[in-house]
């Protein structure tokens, strides 16, 4: 067995030991991801049955909403400002393009919620605006669901048109104070003229693949430490036979 103090055989314990770790490392990721995934799924559930509430006891013209209120259903009273609703830019359903229409909801207090009013087909490769239906005219109730401001680059508001919503952004090109976070459409009283397919509702029963991946990288930990040991017996066993060889 002194050929495990070569160099070779030293440099390759290294790197199965290097590979097995970092294998250990990455399935106990996925399965912090599958812990994180539950908890959102427990999250969403609680939200989605809850009663509507108020949009004051939920968010806020100042500051973000929880994450523990992502997909709760408020209510909303006010008027639609046709005139600077946001085009979503790139959105698809089914395999067929389109675009969603974000238009801001005034309130009698003058602040304003960002509402997504569903989506609509069109053949919108970003270049042009499309044509989109009015939201309507006169007071209407809103019962929508929560949202999180989206971030990076995508959020920037040119010639109101967007890839990614974000109150913070929208805020200089609707000219309002608006709420943190925006709304998906879940009802409006009195109904639209022309309503847009619906938001699609996030699946709460679905925990992703991350259980597979994470025994998926502890089965390539424990391969890389068989596979050490099979070519350990197989070195021994080869020089053995040379030695018995001789010997003969």
């Amino acid at each position: 067995m002194r050929f495990l103090l070569s160099r070779r055989w030293i440099l390759f314990a290294v790197a199965v030991a290097l590979a097995a770790w970092g294998a250990t490392l990455l399935g106990q990721w996925q399965f912090h991801r599958l812990d994180d995934r539950r908890h959102e799924n427990t999250v969403v559930a609680r939200n989605l049955a809850a009663p509507p509430a108020p949009i004051d006891e939920v968010m806020s013209t100042s500051m973000a909403t929880s994450p523990d209120d992502e997909w709760r259903r408020v209510t909303v009273h006010g008027e639609w400002d046709d005139a600077h609703t946001i085009v979503l830019k790139y959105q698809t359903r089914d395999g067929g393009p389109g675009v969603d229409a974000v238009t801001p909801l005034v309130t009698a207090d003058g602040h304003a919620v960002l509402v997504d009013r569903g989506w609509m087909a069109t053949d919108n490769s970003g270049g042009d605006r499309p044509t989109i239906p009015d939201a309507g005219e006169g007071q209407v109730t809103v019962t929508g669901y929560v949202r999180s401001n989206a971030t990076g680059s995508a959020t920037a508001v040119s010639q109101l048109a967007t890839r990614a919503v974000s109150s913070t952004q929208a805020a200089a090109a609707v000219g309002h104070e608006l709420y943190v976070g925006f709304l998906d459409l879940a009802s409006q009283s009195p109904a639209p003229a022309h309503a847009l397919a619906a938001p699609t509702l996030p699946d709460d029963t679905s925990e992703g693949p991350h259980f597979f991946y994470g025994l998926q990288w502890w089965f390539f930990g424990v391969l890389a430490v068989f596979g050490f040991f099979y070519f350990l017996y197989d070195e021994w066993r080869r020089g053995r036979e040379e030695s018995d060889e001789q010997e003969a």
